[in-house]
């Protein structure tokens, strides 16, 4: 399975072409997201229409809201579960991983415990999660 990071989700939603097409390239049962990155592109999403001071953006903000959530209805979202945990903890007492910001730790953590390749932008941040598959739709 391909877990979408935040980023990837982020371009996917933008229309990149080249994330488009790697998204149709893959059997749509093995592309997904973690829970956390729904939950950071939702934060924006909230964020932006909670600080909006315009009727405009106040529409706009509103759009990407509903777009959003419609577009994350399109594929299964990966909950934390036991195994997650387990990594997580197991993580945060290894050396490289320690740096990651809490986010990134509970991502990897979770495409390590579901056995999956994680689609992010980022594979230079997250190389130092030992074991972690890592893949860049926007190369």
């Amino acid at each position: 399975m391909h877990l979408l990071d935040s980023d990837t989700l982020t371009h996917w939603y933008a229309g990149h072409a080249r994330v488009l097409q790697r998204f149709q390239e893959t059997p749509r049962d093995e592309v997904g997201t973690t829970i956390i990155s729904k939950i950071e592109l939702l934060q924006g999403r909230f964020d932006f229409l909670m600080k909006a001071s315009t009727n405009e953006e106040l529409l706009r903000a509103q759009e990407w809201l509903s777009r959003t959530e419609e577009l994350l209805s399109q594929i299964p979202v990966v909950l934390l579960g036991a195994a997650a945990v387990a990594e997580f903890q197991r993580l945060r007492h290894t050396k490289g991983p320690r740096k990651l910001r809490r986010a990134d730790m509970l991502i990897a953590s979770i495409v390590l415990a579901v056995k999956a390749t994680l689609v992010t932008r980022n594979t230079r941040h997250f190389k130092v999660v030992p074991g972690l598959k890592l893949v860049n739709w926007l190369d």
